[in-house]
């Protein structure tokens, strides 16, 4: 559990972020939370570079509903302060390593009852001679590098663990979580770090997380973008609705432009895209642009729209409901819509 929420298991893959701010500003690093809440972060981490950052999480929590993760680096002194005040403390084994230091930090977790990340990242982790077969050697690093870390806590007979690998290298990613995943059984944080700015990041995260997603590795998530996070928790949404694993509201199917189509396809999808934007119900809503195949294509959306030259139709289950002219589509398709409610 990460204050209120569940990870691993049967639960269901929550959704991470983190603050751009400083963290001792409380009021400007509470107001990002709870931005970041309203668009379906369920999980938040922030960053603790000093005691006064540590402090700050005190009042920090007082503000915010979702749990609260201190990410920690070099200083093993501020995760024990920060667990004063956190749902859980990010340990980075690369910068935080020496065996005491670590017991330390278990000792004052296991007191309150909270847990560990042990977050490996391949830009401050030790390099290690050992090749992993099958493996690059950045990613043979992490994974080796996590498992020496683990042997503290498993001595400590301390297990209330999740695990991270990060890279940018999306392909090193995928193969190291797999190789891990054989060799434990913790719950895993999973991402690709570093991956960019909001187009190339989403491709980046959208692979990475998604190939680790469908052989069942991951447990909760983080959209890592050189961009405003709210962004990175849009993108989360989206890839575990992509995979049936989450639902978040209605899905928007829409079929590439061609030359068969008779109406401004993409015009229309925006229209149909901000209309549904307000609604919650788990729905499939496909805008085709052929009013000839479109019904049949999508024949498993729960309501659609087919445009047409001048006329379109709006179907359900790919059964034709009723044939407008092109100009009353999506008022028409509103009231499709709401009868669905």
């Amino acid at each position: 559990m990460v204050g209120k929420v569940p990870i691993g298991g049967s639960a269901p893959i929550s959704i991470q972020s983190m603050t751009t701010t400083d963290t001792k500003d409380v009021r400007k690093t509470v107001a990002q939370i709870k931005l970041l809440e309203r668009q379906g972060c369920e999980i938040v981490r922030v960053t603790v570079k000093d005691k006064e950052s540590a402090r700050a999480l005190e009042a920090i929590q007082k503000g915010i509903t979702i749990p609260l993760v201190a990410d920690i680096h070099f200083d093993w002194r501020l995760a024990i302060e920060a667990a004063k005040y956190a749902d859980c403390v990010r340990l980075n084994p690369g910068n935080i390593y020496k065996r005491e230091q670590v017991v330390s930090v278990i000792k004052t977790c296991k007191a309150r009852g909270i847990p560990i990340r042990i977050g490996a990242n391949s830009g401050s982790v030790k390099k290690n001679s050992k090749r992993i077969a099958g493996l690059s050697k950045g990613a043979s690093d992490l994974v080796n590098s996590v498992l020496s870390y683990l042997k503290i806590f498993e001595k400590e007979r301390f297990k209330n663990i999740k695990i991270s690998l990060k890279a940018s290298n999306v392909r090193d990613i995928v193969m190291a979580y797999r190789v891990l995943a054989k060799k434990c059984d913790y719950p895993f944080h999973v991402g690709v770090t570093a991956s960019g700015l909001p187009f190339a990041g989403t491709i980046k995260s959208s692979i990475g997380i998604g190939a680790l997603l469908v052989d069942g590795i991951g447990d909760t998530v983080r959209v890592s973008l050189t961009s405003d996070p709210i962004n990175e928790v849009k993108v989360a949404k989206e890839i575990l609705k992509c995979l049936n694993l989450r639902e978040f509201g209605p899905t928007l199917i829409a079929c590439p432009t061609c030359g068969r189509s008779e109406v401004n396809l993409i015009e229309l999808a925006k229209k149909i895209d901000k209309v549904m934007a307000s609604y919650t119900r788990p729905i499939e809503v496909a805008v085709m642009g052929c009013v000839v195949n479109g019904p049949g294509e999508a024949r498993e959306a729960d309501i659609g729209i087919a445009g047409g030259k001048g006329v379109g139709v709006i179907f359900r289950k790919g059964k034709v409901v009723k044939k407008v002219k092109e100009k009353d589509l999506v008022p028409e398709f509103i009231k499709e819509l709401e009868r669905l409610k």
